[in-house]
């Protein structure tokens, strides 16, 4: 897909911002900003650099996304969740939340805006005393749902209605205070400034951190008060799982994976250490990945796979986003169910089910449309 500037979400098309029940005072200084970049955007010219090569998909990928969010809509629960073997498993459910976010829709607004207030409010009444954002089945751990669903809250946060962002600013203080303490735990020199799946727990991963780090960045650029002390422990950490080739490990510099690879690119890139600035880091991580792309769709942490590394290409830009995105687009395009919906992924993303397949093939295709802010370059 070529990098367009982002498109009218169904509530602009359809309403104004005031017929929507919503005040420019209930948006957030971010949110004020994303909108006046959007509005100086618009019109026919590309934003960034445009890509012949990709724009053959446009057509394919608006289709294929808008095929696959009207499955996700059919699949959400009365409570709000959406049908997993895992049930009500939050972090799935905020995944099927930024999936609807990502194409432009709204709470509140067009033919989905219901459909997010309904999963927003499943995931506020599932926050725990201690801050934790957890349904009642988690998977590995409850860090991945805690913070996935900090992550949806964090970007959905300034689209909402005023009551509705009372009770959002009140649980991402409580969520973001757990997240911190977690990290904050003394570890072992090579764990130190990670996560893990459990917020007590003594070493730490890539795959948590990423996901930590996303929320992070999102709360920081939501105007959140995040410690740097915070974000450099962190990158501290995800270096120490950098690999001699370029890649990524998992709990450190060993066994390289693609996933893991995307994972790191995108939290080396979202806190600042960009590849075009001169950090090695990131562009030999790119590298690894062009060296390694997908020989066939699946496999295991495919999803997890496509997701991250569509993201950190993405900010990469150039020929590392154009290389990756016809294999992956290809892929997924190919892959998709006549229902609209991606299989359900293999090994540990098997309990997951084709819900959470679905909101991470959208997620990954949909990176060009720039409409979450923590998809921003």
């Amino acid at each position: 897909m070529t990098d367009k500037p982002d498109k009218m979400n169904d509530c602009a098309r359809s309403r104004s911002i005031a017929d929507c029940g919503l005040r420019i005072a209930d948006f957030r200084p971010g949110w004020l900003a994303l909108l006046l970049v959007a509005a100086l955007l618009a019109g026919p010219a590309w934003a960034d650099e445009a890509s012949p090569e990709l724009a053959k998909y446009d057509a394919r990928i608006d289709k294929s996304i808008d095929r696959a969010l009207a499955y996700l809509a059919r699949n959400q629960l009365k409570d709000g969740s959406f049908a997993c073997p895992m049930k009500g498993n939050t972090g799935v459910a905020s995944l099927c939340l930024m999936a609807f976010l990502a194409k432009g829709h709204t709470p509140g607004c067009g033919p989905y805006g219901e459909a997010i207030n309904r999963g927003v409010d499943f995931v506020l009444a599932s926050q725990k005393d201690n801050g934790l954002l957890v349904g009642a089945t988690v998977s590995h751990g409850p860090m991945y749902s805690h913070l996935i669903s900090s992550l949806m809250l964090s970007e959905v946060s300034g689209m909402v209605d005023s009551a509705r962002q009372k009770r959002i600013d009140r649980a991402l203080a409580k969520a973001l205070r757990l997240t911190l303490a977690a990290q904050q735990l003394r570890k072992s020199p090579v764990h130190q400034g990670g996560w893990r799946y459990q917020h007590t727990s003594g070493d730490s991963d890539m795959s948590v951190t990423g996901w930590a780090l996303m929320g992070l960045r999102s709360s920081r650029n939501n105007g959140a008060s995040v410690p740097k002390q915070a974000i450099d422990a962190a990158v501290k950490f995800v270096m120490n799982c950098r690999c001699a080739d370029g890649g990524f490990g998992y709990t450190g510099p060993n066994d390289p994976a693609l996933a893991r690879t995307g994972t790191a690119l995108l939290s080396l890139e979202l806190c600042g250490r960009h590849g075009l600035l001169g950090q090695k880091a990131s562009l030999s991580a790119g590298d690894w990945i062009l060296k390694n792309l997908p020989a066939r769709f699946g496999g295991t942490n495919f999803y997890y796979g496509i997701y991250y590394c569509s993201q950190g290409m993405f900010q990469l830009g150039g020929n590392y986003w154009h290389r990756w995105a016809a294999v992956m687009y290809e892929m997924m395009l190919k892959s998709q169910k006549p229902d609209g919906s991606w299989p359900a992924g293999v090994s540990a993303e098997t309990s997951a089910g084709p819900c959470y397949a679905t909101a991470m093939g959208v997620l990954a295709m949909s990176v060009s449309y720039r409409q979450l802010p923590i998809y921003q370059r």
